[in-house]
């Protein structure tokens, strides 16, 4: 995977549609992104000197049935890409399965490991409970989430697999079943570690950007403008309510994960796993529509020395507020989204494993060998 295919697949507003297989060849070299009006554009070239070619999804449309020939597969899809909300790879996975959308690689939705490794401090938070519980604070052989992994690997075999029994035991689960289950750990709390470090990253941007309104509506010249002060009244509503949906959200994972942690199962996971993936489409189009406003404000004013009240309300006007209806939107359905629980399958018990492996012991059924489709301990 080339490295601009990986940052494309960190960002929330990005799409490289390269993973989705096209029949039409020139598709597969563009992107699909979100500009600072929220508008979905399809990117043809993006380089420092040239900028940005783009143009709509209509236009692209229009463009590739009457000089591409393209099937019209590949305009339905390209419309259908065009209406959701986000492109981080949580919510593709989620999206692209409900809208019966292909994929070239499922398993290329995955952030880079560059960005996993920037959420490793994040990632702590969720991995430290799960081995302080099972092997407490003084087992020196185990203490990062990469050392669970690694269990599988280590030459002492003995010392590795009565480690393994033990993290089976504590969670109830056939020790056969542990790389899928440290998987799908990994795998949902570095989904949750992604978002909380992009809400972090625009933390301060947005309230800079609140804090120009309040000087703004104090500014002698412009206070007089009734239509600029409603424009951001709503502004402020509206983004001040899209960062405190965002918190709310992240309080609730935070105390489903806590439950999960006081009384530890494999079963009890599958149920934090099914909540946190039912919001990742919300989280995923909030986090998109406020992050990809808030860059549009950061890259035209850095600092706060950068433009003055006058020339920030001009870009509020100009295009703050466009596109904020669907912004309002986003946040209105996010209020209302309930979580739609989808059934995770289940682990097998570690009773359940222990009676298999003895009757593959008396030759009825083959066993299981350990390690088999173990997971990157490098992703975590």
């Amino acid at each position: 995977m080339s490295d601009t295919l990986e940052s494309d697949l960190d960002t929330l507003h990005i799409m490289p549609m390269s993973i989705i297989p096209f029949k039409t060849r020139s598709l597969s070299r563009a992107r699909m992104i979100k500009n600072a009006r929220l508008q979905t554009m399809i990117e043809l070239f993006q380089d420092e000197d040239a900028g940005s070619g783009q143009m709509t999804v209509d236009d692209a449309a229009r463009q590739l049935r009457e000089h591409a020939n393209a099937p019209p597969q590949d305009i339905t899809m390209l419309r259908k890409l065009s209406r959701l909300p986000s492109y981080d790879v949580y919510s593709l996975r989620v999206s692209l399965r409900e809208q019966n959308i292909p994929v070239n690689d499922v398993a290329a939705l995955k952030l880079s490991p560059k960005k996993s490794h920037e959420l490793a401090g994040y990632m702590k938070d969720f991995t430290f409970p799960l081995i302080r519980d099972i092997y407490g604070s003084t087992d020196v052989e185990v203490k990062e989430f990469s050392d669970l992994l690694n269990l599988f690997r280590n030459p002492d075999v003995k010392m590795a697999r009565d480690k393994l029994d033990m993290m089976a035991k504590k969670l109830d689960i056939d020790l056969m079943e542990l790389p899928r289950f440290l998987e799908d750990y990994g795998d949902i709390f570095l989904s949750l570690a992604y978002y909380k470090h992009c809400l972090d990253e625009t933390a301060p941007i947005t309230q800079g950007f609140l804090d120009s309104l309040k000087k703004i509506r104090s500014n002698w010249e412009l206070k007089s403008d009734q239509n600029l002060m409603k424009t951001c009244d709503m502004l402020e509503k509206t983004f001040t309510g899209l960062s405190a949906h965002l918190k709310r959200l992240f309080q609730e994972f935070d105390a489903s994960t806590k439950d999960f942690w006081s009384d530890v199962s494999a079963e009890r996971f599958r149920q934090v796993e099914a909540l946190i993936e039912s919001y990742h489409t919300t989280i995923g189009a909030v986090l998109c529509a406020l992050s990809v406003k808030m860059g549009a404000w950061h890259h035209l004013f850095p600092r706060d020395s950068v433009g003055g009240p006058v020339k920030r309300s001009e870009f509020i006007m100009l295009e703050m507020r466009q596109g904020i209806e669907e912004v309002r939107k986003i946040l209105k359905t996010a209020k209302e989204s309930k979580p739609n629980v989808r059934r995770q399958s289940k682990f097998k018990t570690y009773a359940q494993g222990q009676e298999e492996r003895a009757a593959a012991a008396r030759g009825v059924t083959k066993a299981v060998e350990i390690g088999e489709d173990m997971p990157d301990p490098d992703r975590f």
